[in-house]
């Protein structure tokens, strides 16, 4: 029997998330970070195949074997280069993409050259123009949701039932209508977006951080659990050329599955001129070396407070409340940001002690907490 907090995510998905409509060609994947299938999602996917079917939609199921680890390992440089003409089909013509995480090695890829996954990220980059085309355009929805499982209750250090109940109680799928909570939560930080609208400047301040950006004429997005579930920040795109400062990160920035962490980064005239890691700095120094990832694609503030811990996932920890995140890489159309390339990484700091948060001189954010 599934698990009802199993059929109410799946709901939540179809029917508030994406909002799938009849005739509308919707893919679904259970995918791991870069290559790979886990038939372990099975479960949600299953449900959400089915409200798919109840909505009058085409349902794909696009099933790809867990092969990461084989493929980095023996793929040589053309073989990484190389984009499956299927998979541009797919960003071209699919109305819906529904992405189920679901990562049974977190681990997996620990050993690989960096070099090689840069290879392969960066040839990636035109399937990333498309969809990031038509989601400016409104020719694509899409949303990303997880699959609670053993590997990933491990790696957050809970026990199976604990990560569970985490997973399912930061969708607010514990509630007895979920859609309703979430529209609660678009009311809430609408109010904090259309203050963030009439200003141009933000400074953060907290340990070893004093970062300023102009973000004049972009729009802050609500993020209300319509593209990401479970949800919970507001976000923007600074200026290209405007960060100046530093920001040290206090939790581990992730890249595929490597913990890379105490990484301090530092700006001028928007560009990432000095940048060091005390673990995994050789990841962080590849990483930079791809085309538009010494720039900030996004800056965001964490509002969900029903997740409470760190977990090395960033679905999760991105949206943590009293936290904010710098995504080096690719910005999103909706938020106005130009930046443009393969990758889109998001890295997170504390900020719920000694930290504060300015929009053009005024405070509004101190130790973790909104002050309008």
């Amino acid at each position: 029997m599934v698990d009802s907090r199993v059929e109410k995510l799946a709901k939540l998905c179809v029917h508030y998330s994406v909002d799938v409509k009849p005739k509308e060609k919707v893919l679904i994947r259970g995918y791991g970070e870069l290559i790979g299938f886990s038939e372990l999602a099975f479960p949600l996917i299953n449900e959400i195949f089915k409200e798919c079917l109840l909505s009058d939609a085409y349902p794909i199921i696009m099933q790809k074997l867990d092969v990461a680890y084989t493929f980095f390992k023996h793929a040589q440089e053309h073989q990484l280069e190389f984009v499956s003409p299927f998979e541009k089909l797919r960003a071209e013509s699919m109305d819906v993409q529904i992405t189920v995480l679901c990562q049974p090695n977190p681990k997996e890829l620990a050993n690989i050259d960096p070099a090689k996954i840069k290879m392969y990220a960066a040839s990636r980059r035109e399937l990333v123009e498309i969809l990031r085309k038509r989601r400016g355009e409104g020719k694509l929805r899409g949303t990303i949701l997880p699959y609670p499982i053993a590997a990933q209750a491990q790696e957050a250090s809970m026990s199976l039932a604990e990560y569970e109940d985490f997973v399912y109680r930061s969708c607010l799928v514990d509630k007895e209508n979920p859609i309703a909570e979430w529209k609660k939560i678009h009311k809430q930080q609408e109010e904090i977006c259309e203050f963030l609208n009439q200003v141009s400047e933000i400074r953060m301040i907290g340990e070893d951080t004093y970062l300023t950006f102009n973000v004049k004429g972009r729009k802050w997005i609500n993020c209300d659990g319509k593209h990401n579930m479970p949800d919970g920040e507001v976000y923007t795109a600074p200026l290209e050329n405007s960060a100046e400062g530093t920001i040290r990160f206090t939790f581990p920035g992730i890249r595929v599955g490597k913990e890379v962490e105490d990484i301090k980064l530092t700006f001028k005239d928007g560009k990432v001129v000095k940048a060091s890691a005390v673990k995994g700095n050789d990841i962080l120094q590849e990483t930079l070396k791809i085309e538009g990832a010494d720039r900030i694609g996004e800056a965001a503030i964490g509002t969900n407070y029903d997740i409470t811990r760190f977990t090395k996932n960033m679905l999760f920890d991105e949206k943590m409340g009293g936290t904010i995140h710098i995504a080096l890489g690719l910005s999103y159309p909706q938020s106005g940001g130009l930046n443009k390339s393969a990758i889109h990484w998001d890295i997170l700091k504390d900020m719920k002690k000694d930290a504060e948060i300015y929009a053009d001189g005024k405070l509004f954010y101190k130790n973790g907490k909104f002050l309008i």
